[in-house]
């Protein structure tokens, strides 16, 4: 069975995600931030969740703001399990307020995590799977791109720069054997802590001058919760279990994109057509190949 990092799987739908890919048979190494630390107390549980189970689900530690961490954590994984066969890169927090009351550095600071965590995981592991010609890349996206809801402008950019990065990454990971797959979570107003954990703008004059707007932002996580039809819920396990069956499937099988939304608001058929347009302009531009996996 396959060998998978997951980031960011200290809480939400990365401990999900851990959790189900372990209890499917998969070596996993469940990374946070902080294991010793802020995170002592997931580590611990996991930590039991396997010895009670027998399941190979083991911890690391890896920061994604951190170059350096993220080639250690790498280097440890390879050593102690003798390989790595995919990625899925989860890690990620939420901003929540008026986007003229974040700072250059608050925007500056999402987008390291949210988007630039990728891309050093990345530079850590792909020397690995160029070399091994194989490999798979689970990018845990979001249809925010899509929907881009008011109050939480910078977490929609990085989003869409998260997104945009998987994708450009894509044309050139696929000639060395390297699968990619996006999976786009709709709204989860459950079994997460991205709203209660939300952080907020750090330019308070600024925002005290859209006070009249508060009672809005105040319900933001209620607007997103009556989204769903009656009886519905939008539950993160599903993106864990689907992410466990797109590791599931055989080389060349995997799908490039994948919408897990409750809410049904549409995204499916926005990205559908999106990468339509997108992969007929690479033919039309000659760069075919690219949108193949070559074995």
């Amino acid at each position: 069975m396959p060998i998978v990092l997951i980031t960011g799987a200290a809480t939400g739908i990365g401990r999900l995600t851990a959790e189900t890919l372990a209890a499917a048979g998969h070596t996993v190494y469940a990374t946070m931030r902080d294991p010793e630390g802020r995170d002592a107390a997931a580590a611990a549980e996991l930590a039991a969740l396997a010895r009670d189970t027998g399941r190979d689900l083991r911890v690391a530690a890896l920061d994604v703001t951190s170059q350096a961490s993220a080639d250690d954590a790498v280097r440890h994984i390879l050593a102690d399990a003798g390989g790595l066969d995919a990625v899925v890169h989860n890690a990620g927090h939420l901003y929540l307020g008026y986007v003229e009351a974040f700072t250059d550095d608050d925007l500056a600071r999402l987008l390291d995590v949210n988007t630039v965590g990728a891309h050093r995981v990345n530079r850590a592991v792909l020397p690995y799977l160029r070399q091994n010609r194989s490999g798979t890349l689970v990018y845990v996206g979001s249809t925010i791109l899509v929907t881009t809801p008011p109050f939480l402008g910078p977490y929609v950019a990085s989003k869409a720069a998260f997104d945009a990065l998987a994708v450009v990454t894509s044309y050139e990971v696929s000639q060395f054997g390297i699968e990619t797959s996006i999976v786009m979570p709709g709204a989860i107003t459950q079994g997460t802590q991205h709203f209660a954990n939300a952080s907020k703008a750090t330019d308070e004059r600024v925002a005290a001058q859209y006070a009249a707007l508060d009672p809005l932002v105040e319900r933001t996580h209620d607007a997103h919760e009556q989204l769903f039809a009656p009886g519905t819920t939008a539950d993160p396990r599903d993106v864990a279990e689907e992410i466990r069956r797109i590791l599931s499937l055989p080389a060349g099988d995997k799908p490039f994109r994948s919408v897990v939304d409750a809410a049904r608001a549409g995204a499916d058929h926005v990205m559908a057509f999106s990468d339509l347009t997108r992969e007929a302009f690479v033919r039309r531009l000659g760069f075919a190949e690219t949108l193949e996996l070559k074995r």
